[in-house]
C-alpha cells in the first residue's frame, strides 16, 4: 500500500504557502468571520422582532404586526449603525495618540 504523503513533505519551505497566499488566506477568514457575525446578528434581530410581534400566527400579517416589524427591525439598523459609527469614531481618536 503506498503512503498518500510519500511525494511531498509538507513541512518543507517550498511546500509552504507564500506571503501573499497567506495574506490572501487570513483576509478571505477575516471576512468570512464577519459574514458568520453578521448572519448571527440578523437571526438573533429576528427572533427578538418575531417575538416581541407576533401575538398569533396566521395565513397573513395585519398591519399592526407589520409595522411593528418593520419598527422593530428599523430600530436594530439604527442602534447597529450608531455603535459601529461610534466605535469607528473611538479608533479614529485613539489612532490620532
Amino acid at each position: 500500500m503506498s503512503d498518500l504523503y510519500s511525494g511531498s513533505d509538507l513541512t518543507s519551505p517550498s511546500s509552504l504557502p507564500g506571503k501573499e497566499t497567506d495574506a490572501e488566506l487570513q483576509q478571505f477568514l477575516l471576512v468570512e468571520r464577519e459574514k458568520a457575525k453578521l448572519q448571527a446578528q440578523i437571526h438573533e434581530f429576528s427572533d427578538i422582532c418575531w417575538d416581541k410581534c407576533m401575538d398569533k400566527p396566521g395565513s397573513k400579517l395585519d398591519s399592526r404586526t407589520e409595522t411593528c416589524l418593520v419598527n422593530c427591525v428599523d430600530r436594530f439598523i439604527d442602534v447597529s449603525l450608531l455603535i459601529t459609527n461610534r466605535f469607528s469614531q473611538m479608533l479614529q481618536k485613539n489612532a490620532g495618540y
